[in-house]
């Protein structure tokens, strides 16, 4: 029980309750901000980065998973050096469509995340997006080594250009006057 007299707790930060949607983003991130995407694996962590503009993902690197305070702080590092605006995490969703655990772990890590930091963070359906990084991979006739050093960054561009092309069309539609498409909860 409190005192009238005594010093208040000091103010905390609020952290989001709840997930960042792609219409969000508009009005979430400041002109020049990028996004970082993240496929999260139970080994690494791939990352992608967007361009300024937010129209182009580009595969920027692996991290090796280690403890969660490591992994924050390399990942915190980079938010700060590349102006990031927002989080983009692949959710590695079931074929039809449920959660299973890997979904879990990486809500989990994104809530942890958010603990530490507020920053905003958007969920985007990944799945197929390895498939997709690996026939990309094999069409450029890159060695099994050499794709296995790059899947997770190339599979987190995939992920984050979805985001990125979603995030174009909406611009564009706002824009244009045109009305919203609907959109299913899987993509909010």
């Amino acid at each position: 029980m409190t005192q009238p007299n005594s010093p208040s707790p000091p103010p905390t930060k609020a952290k989001p309750n709840r997930d960042l949607a792609v219409e969000d983003l508009l009005g979430t991130i400041r002109p020049g901000q990028r996004l970082l995407g993240l496929d999260l694996g139970d080994k690494t962590i791939g990352l992608a980065l967007s361009d300024v503009q937010c129209s182009i993902a580009t595969p920027m690197k692996t991290l090796v998973r280690a403890k969660f305070t490591n992994n924050a702080a390399e990942l915190f590092a980079l938010m700060e050096k590349f102006d990031i605006g927002a989080l983009v995490f692949g959710l590695p969703l079931n074929m039809d469509g449920s959660s299973g655990p890997r979904v879990q772990a990486t809500r989990t890590f994104a809530r942890n995340l958010r603990n530490l930091r507020d920053i905003p963070i958007l969920f985007w359906d990944e799945r197929l997006s390895t498939v997709a990084a690996e026939r990309a991979l094999l069409s450029v006739d890159l060695s099994r080594a050499k794709r296995a050093a790059v899947i997770d960054a190339t599979a987190a561009a995939f992920i984050l250009q979805g985001v990125l092309d979603r995030f174009r069309d909406l611009a564009r539609k706002k824009a244009s006057g045109e009305p919203e498409a609907y959109l299913d909860e899987e993509q909010r």
